[in-house]
């Protein structure tokens, strides 16, 4: 089940940065060129805050039965001390809790918003920086807590 739900959750990050990228552009796109906002908008977004939620639930059930977190969470104080232990422990989750939350707030102000221009301006904001985070918390094989690209 690890080892599945591992996977899964490795070869989903492809569909939420592609989600992420294209909600982006296009929130962009409608903000400065004063476009009105409209459903296929509303659904780019909408489609995206699902995706990275999908990608939370995912990510917090293999929190709580991966190995690695088990014995950083064993002896916390060690883990702190170790790259490895203290990312997948701490810095992982942490990391992309706050840039979901952020998206979330982001598609949720946007949704209250009244003018076409604060929606597309909110999503586009929020969005960024939730990518930003994404994209610094990701394992990708040249960083310093290598993962392979599944």
């Amino acid at each position: 089940m690890y080892t599945g739900l591992l996977h899964l959750h490795s070869a989903l990050r492809y569909i939420v940065l592609i989600l992420l990228i294209a909600a982006i552009v296009q929130a962009f796109a409608g903000w400065f060129g004063n476009k009105t906002f409209t459903a296929s908008d509303k659904k780019l977004a909408l489609f995206t805050l699902i995706s990275v939620h999908i990608q939370l639930l995912i990510g917090i059930i293999l929190y709580f039965i991966s190995p690695v977190v088990q014995s950083a969470l064993a002896d916390m104080g060690a883990a702190m001390r170790d790259t490895q232990l203290r990312f997948w422990a701490v810095e992982h989750i942490a990391t992309n809790i706050i840039a979901i939350a952020l998206i979330t707030i982001g598609y949720s102000s946007a949704k209250r918003a009244y003018q076409d221009k604060a929606k597309f301006t909110r999503i586009a904001l929020f969005y960024l920086i939730g990518f930003v985070l994404i994209m610094s918390a990701i394992p990708w094989p040249f960083n310093r807590v290598a993962r392979g690209w599944f």
